[in-house]
């Protein structure tokens, strides 16, 4: 019984058992989220609305850190680019920074988090809903230092190389226009600052945000042409609008929380008033009674850069029993 007739049957159980496995593994090759959703990994459920996220690099350390304080939940398998939100009717697709607001502007998505100068590049029409106060640079015409350049006008119909050309060739139109020349714009998509040194261009157009890669360079600003930083964006026609208010409402609690501490103190009646100016809160303090009929406890918003000044200055006005506590989350 242990010939040929008995290998044929061992390999054709163990066919069988390697057809299991692969029905098993996609069957199992799907995502569930806590509200019951389920769909085929790399995809997003019908109706549920998608926000596009950078998928790497600072940016996207910033924007999870973000997502987590602001109660957006989200678990993301390995090589996949789209997760389901924990909590939310939600789908996160992440993409690479320079292609969301065109996403967004698209329809493709309906939220996303990209900085003000990609959606400037792109050319789409996106509702701003909110700055996030990170990714702060300039957008910046810079220049070889040994060439004392101080009038970006003289650049013009010269060779600039840079990473937004639209934005380029837009800024270099009027001085065009009035020179009667064409200024050429050549795209790379990175080591923009190389460019001058290797003979390829008379400036370049970059992202300026200490200056370090720049100075390194041997290149200076001639001229700012923007600022920018990472924003909020939306499509002006998603029908997901409820979500994306409650997105930014939950955001904009955390960047809140973020900025300030909430300091507690008791403070006698006839020093309240000389208190309170010293925490007049984000709007005005919260003062309730105490059993101790002539004390007050206050509570109140402070920067958090200026908690230790204003501890100190409570502290010699006369009140006591001062706290200071960190806030993980608001709603204001």
């Amino acid at each position: 019984h242990g010939g040929i007739f008995g290998i044929c049957c061992r390999k054709r159980n163990q066919k069988k058992t390697q057809t299991n496995k692969k029905q098993t593994t996609t069957n199992n090759n799907t995502e569930t989220n806590m509200l019951g959703q389920t769909s085929p990994a790399n995809s997003s459920p019908p109706g549920n609305c998608k926000f596009a996220i950078p998928k790497k690099g600072r940016l996207f350390d910033k924007v999870s850190e973000m997502l987590k304080g602001a109660g957006v939940s989200y678990r993301r398998e390995p090589r996949l680019d789209v997760a389901l939100c924990n909590n939310l009717p939600m789908t996160l697709v992440f993409l690479p920074a320079a292609d969301i607001a065109k996403y967004v502007g698209e329809g493709n998505v309906d939220v996303g988090i990209t900085g003000q100068d990609i959606v400037e590049e792109s050319e789409v029409v996106v509702e701003e809903i909110m700055e996030l106060g990170f990714g702060k640079c300039k957008l910046c015409v810079q220049a070889q230092v040994e060439k004392n350049i101080t009038d970006v006008s003289t650049l013009a119909g010269a060779r600039i190389v840079t990473s937004f050309p639209d934005v380029t060739k837009k800024f270099f139109k009027k001085y065009d226009e009035e020179k009667g020349v064409k200024t050429s714009v050549k795209f790379v998509s990175g080591s923009v600052e190389a460019a001058c040194g290797l003979g390829l261009a008379d400036a370049v157009v970059d992202l300026v945000e200490t200056g370090t890669t720049m100075k390194a360079a041997g290149l200076e600003v001639v001229h700012e042409i923007m600022k920018t930083q990472a924003i909020l964006i939306a499509n002006p026609k998603s029908e997901h609008k409820d979500l994306v208010d409650l997105v930014k409402r939950r955001i904009d609690g955390y960047i809140t929380a973020t900025k300030f501490n909430l300091i507690m103190y008791n403070v006698s009646d006839e020093l309240l008033s000389k208190a309170i100016e010293i925490t007049p809160g984000k709007r005005s303090p919260t003062i309730t009674s105490l059993d101790d009929s002539n004390y007050k406890a206050v509570s109140s918003l402070v920067k958090k850069d200026q908690v230790s000044d204003k501890m100190d200055a409570l502290h010699d006005l006369g009140a006591t029993d001062i706290l200071v506590l960190e806030l993980s989350n608001s709603r204001m």
